[in-house]
């Protein structure tokens, strides 16, 4: 992407203080978008995030919001629009992984991941319809897990697989704004989410999954992200993108 090809812009990145929502938020700073790091508790993270992005001479703020309430999701989008006067591009980064066999799978895990994974990107997104800028763009950052039978992943899967169908359906209402809405659908990505609670014999297994033999990195999505972002992903929009190194 070139380096001002988002010059003007402004995006938001939930979740934007660590792996790939971290990544995403370098990325459309280093082309030129002015960006509000979204965290929910690590502010230091956040903080630091900011900081690097600053020191380039691009333009960044940290903002605190759980995704899953509704009041503070709204006053997130106020207070981004406020700080910078504009909103053009939306990542729904955030997310939460829990991984179990159907049958054994807590109630509690089940409505969490569905609070996190679902309804905070839809809350997000439906700001996203009443205040961005037409011209804009919204990513959803879903998961192959959506095309794969893998075993104990099936709630995290299905939530991924509403994020997608929101996505598509999305896209048909604000088209006429023009406004993209996409999903990038990574792999298995070398984030200390995806590591959480996996043995290495397990990493290397499903690093072996991939076409290109390795675990995927932040930056190998976000640079999809950032693609769909610019000039020259105009073009794309209800579309759910694997970047995945060839896993499935």
């Amino acid at each position: 992407m070139p380096v001002n090809d988002l010059k003007g812009r402004v995006a938001l990145v939930t979740g934007g203080s660590r792996g790939i929502g971290r990544a995403v938020a370098e990325e459309l700073a280093r082309a030129g978008a002015a960006v509000a790091v979204n965290y929910v508790a690590d502010q230091a993270a956040a903080d630091a995030v900011v900081d690097g992005i600053v020191a380039k001479g691009r333009r960044a703020r940290g903002f605190r919001a759980d995704l899953a309430d509704a009041a503070q999701v709204e006053a997130l989008f106020a207070e981004v629009t406020d700080a910078y006067g504009r909103l053009d591009i939306l990542v729904n980064n955030a997310g939460l992984a829990r991984y179990g066999p159907i049958r054994d799978y807590a109630i509690e895990d089940f409505d969490r991941l569905m609070a996190v994974n679902v309804r905070g990107p839809f809350l997000a997104c439906r700001q996203a319809a009443r205040r961005m800028a037409d011209g804009g763009t919204i990513v959803n950052i879903t998961s192959t897990v959506t095309r794969v039978m893998l075993p104990n992943y099936g709630v995290y899967a299905a939530t991924k697989g509403a994020l997608e169908q929101l996505t598509r359906v999305l896209a048909k209402e604000l088209g006429p704004r023009a406004i993209t809405v996409n999903a990038v659908a990574p792999g298995p990505t070398d984030t200390d989410l995806f590591r959480h609670g996996k043995t290495e014999a397990q990493i290397d297994s499903l690093a072996a999954m991939a076409a290109l033999g390795r675990l995927g990195t932040p930056l190998d999505t976000a640079r999809v992200v950032v693609f769909l972002a610019g000039s020259q992903g105009r073009w794309i929009s209800g579309q759910v993108i694997p970047a995945n190194g060839g896993f499935a």
